[in-house]
C-alpha cells in the first residue's frame, strides 16, 4: 500500500540537456528512495500537460523509463500514475507490468485509468471515445489483466477486447500479481471499479471533496461485500515546500517565470486557481495542512509531485521528512 509516493511528472530541468535527462530522473528516484518515499511514479503521457508546461517539452515513455529505474533502485515500488488504458492492448499491458515486476524484484504496481488527454489521442492516432465507452473499456481491461496476473490464461470475448488462452509466463513475482491502483474520482463508475477490482485508489479532487469520495467508495464496497479498509486510499497533490514560506513563494514564482508567466501580472482568478492547486509553504504549514485536510479526511497516504524543484535533492528530502511526520 502506498503511504508516501513521489510522482515525477516533469522532465524539463534547468540546465539539463536531453543527453543527461535520464540520469537526472535516476537521481530524483534514487533520492526519493533514500529519503523515505515508498513509491516512485511517472505519468503515462506523450505530451506535457498544460498545467506543467508546453506540449513540446520532453516526455519519456512511462514503462521504458520504469524498467530502467527498476535497475537503478532497490526498494521503492514503481508505477504509473496512471496508465491510460486507451494506449495499450490490455493483454500486452499485463505482460509489460509483469515484466516490470520481474525486473524490479516484485516492486511493480499497475496504476491505471480510463484515459483522458484528448490531444495525445489525436496526435498519436488513438481513438478517443466517450467517457462512458472509455470506462467500459477499462472494465474489460481489468478483467483481462487481473486474470493474466493470476496465470489464468483467460478466454475473453468482450465488446472491445478479446483474448484466447492468453499466456503470461513468467508470472509476476508477487503472488496474485502487482497491486492494481485505479486513478480517478468519479463516484458512479470509477470508484465502483475500485471496489470491484482495485487494491488501491488514488483520488484527484479538491481536498474538501475527499470525504464524499470515500463515502461513495464505501457504498460500492458494500455492494460487493468488501471491506473498504482492504483498499489503500491516497490523494495526488502538487506541493511546493521550502524551509520558509517566503522561499516557497519564490520557488513558485520561479517555476512560473520559466513558463513565461509573472505571478504579479496574473489575473486574480488565475492566481486563485493556482493557489487551490498547490499545497505551498514551509514544513509546519504544509504538514499541518496535509494532516488536517488530507490525511484527516480518512486517507491512508499521499502522493505528491514537486513541480518547482523536484530536481533538487534537498527539496525531495525536506518533502519526505515533512510528510513522514504528518503521516505519524
Amino acid at each position: 500500500m502506498t503511504r508516501l509516493g513521489l510522482q515525477i511528472p516533469n522532465f524539463t530541468y534547468p540546465g539539463v540537456p536531453d543527453a543527461r535527462l535520464f540520469e537526472q530522473v535516476v537521481a530524483t528516484a534514487v533520492q526519493a528512495e533514500a529519503s523515505g518515499f515508498d513509491t516512485v511514479m511517472v505519468m503515462d503521457h506523450f505530451y506535457q500537460l498544460p498545467a506543467l508546461g508546453a506540449p513540446d517539452q520532453p516526455m519519456l515513455e512511462a514503462y521504458t523509463l520504469l524498467g530502467a529505474l527498476a535497475a537503478r533502485t532497490s526498494r521503492v515500488r514503481l508505477a504509473t500514475l496512471v496508465t491510460g488504458n486507451t494506449y495499450r492492448n490490455p493483454a500486452l499491458l499485463a505482460k509489460i507490468v509483469t515484466t516490470l515486476d520481474v525486473i524490479s524484484g516484485g516492486r511493480a504496481v499497475l496504476g491505471i485509468g480510463a484515459g483522458w488527454f484528448e490531444p495525445e489521442h489525436i496526435g498519436y492516432g488513438y481513438e478517443f471515445p466517450s467517457l462512458r465507452e472509455r470506462l467500459d473499456r477499462l472494465e474489460e481491461a481489468l478483467e483481462i489483466i487481473r486474470a493474466m496476473f493470476r496465470g489464468e490464461r483467460p478466454n475473453f470475448q468482450g465488446r472491445f477486447y478479446r483474448t484466447s488462452e492468453a499466456l503470461n509466463v513468467p508470472l509476476p513475482l508477487r503472488p496474485g500479481g502487482p497491486p492494481i491502483l485505479i486513478g480517478g474520482s468519479g463516484e458512479k463508475r470509477t470508484l465502483r471499479l475500485v471496489a470491484k477490482y482495485g487494491d488501491e485508489s488514488n483520488l484527484t479532487c479538491e481536498p474538501s471533496e475527499i470525504p464524499r469520495k470515500l463515502a461513495a467508495l464505501a457504498r460500492h464496497c458494500a455492494d460487493f461485500g468488501r471491506d473498504p479498509a482492504t483498499i489503500g486510499k491516497t490523494w495526488l497533490g502538487s506541493l511546493i515546500l521550502a524551509p520558509t514560506h517566503e522561499l516557497a513563494v519564490e520557488a513558485r514564482n520561479d517555476f512560473l517565470a520559466r513558463r513565461g508567466l509573472r505571478w504579479e501580472s496574473l489575473p486574480q482568478p488565475l492566481r486563485d486557481t493556482i493557489d487551490r492547486a498547490l499545497v505551498l509553504g514551509d514544513p509546519d504549514e504544509v504538514g499541518e495542512r496535509v494532516q488536517r485536510e488530507i490525511l484527516g479526511a480518512g486517507l491512508d497516504g499521499i502522493v505528491v509531485n514537486l513541480p518547482a524543484n523536484s530536481h533538487l535533492p534537498e527539496a525531495i528530502d525536506l518533502t519526505a521528512s515533512t510528510l513522514r511526520k504528518a503521516l505519524g
